[in-house]
């Protein structure tokens, strides 16, 4: 039995050819697309587990590719393959709903890590909130806005709304910090040392009144990152 069904889009013919070599000799099933505008099609008419795709094609770039694909397939995973030069499409393909991406000339046993990676991630994608309750606050995504126990009412600041939201549709896990670097601010963290999720979660809990000694809201998970509370915890509805 097959491990997943892969697609991969890259107009280079050696590239592409070892890609789907090395894909089909590790147990997937692969098919292939030379150009942005077919490797489209066939993202639309397959019913594939992921997608593998160059930023630089003709007819059509990975990144419209992406954008197409996300409208049609919301919930498909897919893995860029960039060249070193692509920083800022990398960064606009993560911000457009990217999973991850994989930077030229690339190993094989990298390239198979990733897709496994990527793959156990979105064994069950989350799903967006646009309204949560929780510890007695209620949150409106949409608004931006928590009303907190006494009644009183704060706005919440896009960024710590955006990693709230991502802690929210990723419930009952802990969020590495890499994570939500990557999937909130869209950008790579290997290789970097920064606290600027921690501070983002210092500035979440003050907008929340959530104390950072006794969280009852966003939680740390000593050497994994943070989640929400769970709903037992604190008699919040999901």
């Amino acid at each position: 039995m097959p491990l997943a069904t892969v697609i991969v889009v890259e107009d280079d013919p050696a590239i592409r050819r070892g890609l789907v070599d090395a894909l089909r000799f590790n147990g997937y099933v692969v098919h292939e697309a030379a150009d942005g505008r077919a490797g489209l099609d066939l993202c639309l008419s397959v019913d594939a587990d992921i997608a593998l795709l160059d930023i630089m094609m003709p007819k059509m770039d990975g990144l419209e590719v992406l954008e197409n694909l996300r409208r049609a397939k919301p919930s498909i995973p897919v893995i860029f393959l960039t060249a070193r030069g692509e920083e800022e499409d990398r960064v606009r393909g993560l911000k457009l709903g990217a999973d991850d991406y994989v930077v030229k000339p690339f190993g094989v046993d990298e390239l198979i890590a990733r897709v496994e990676a990527v793959l156990r991630r979105s064994a069950e994608r989350p799903t967006p909130v646009s309204r949560l309750e929780i510890a007695g606050r209620v949150i409106d995504f949409d608004r931006r806005e928590v009303t907190l126990p006494g009644g009183e009412r704060r706005a919440l600041a896009q960024r710590e709304a955006e990693v709230l939201a991502y802690l929210a549709a990723n419930r009952g896990r802990a969020i590495g910090r890499d994570e939500l670097l990557t999937r909130v601010w869209g950008f790579d963290p290997r290789g970097t040392q920064t606290r600027t999720v921690d501070m983002a979660v210092a500035r979440l809990r003050e907008q929340l009144d959530d104390s950072p000694t006794e969280p009852k809201v966003v939680r740390t998970v000593r050497g994994k990152g943070y989640m929400l509370a769970a709903a037992d915890e604190n008699g919040s509805t999901p």
